[in-house]
């Protein structure tokens, strides 16, 4: 069962992706200024380091963010018919 920090995890991705999603429908930030964040983001966990609980979770979010990246979610793009 989840448990609260699940929750304000889930919160927090779901805000950032909509900032992000408005950066750019805005044209605050382009496509790449958006995955190049992301890619940052990713990387910083990727080179953090720690206990080995610590990394695995390190891992996991940046296998997270590179699926996030690899899936477009973080900007929109046109559907094709």
């Amino acid at each position: 069962m989840p448990d609260q920090n699940d929750y304000s995890g889930l919160a927090a991705l779901s805000i950032c992706e909509a900032l992000l999603l408005a950066l750019n429908d805005h044209k605050i930030l382009p496509e790449h200024e958006i995955v190049g964040v992301l890619r940052d983001a990713a990387t910083t966990h990727e080179n953090a380091i720690g206990p080995q609980t610590d990394m695995e979770m390190h891992r996991g979010v940046a296998d997270l963010i590179k699926r996030i990246i690899a899936g477009g979610n973080s900007v929109r793009r046109p559907q094709s018919d």
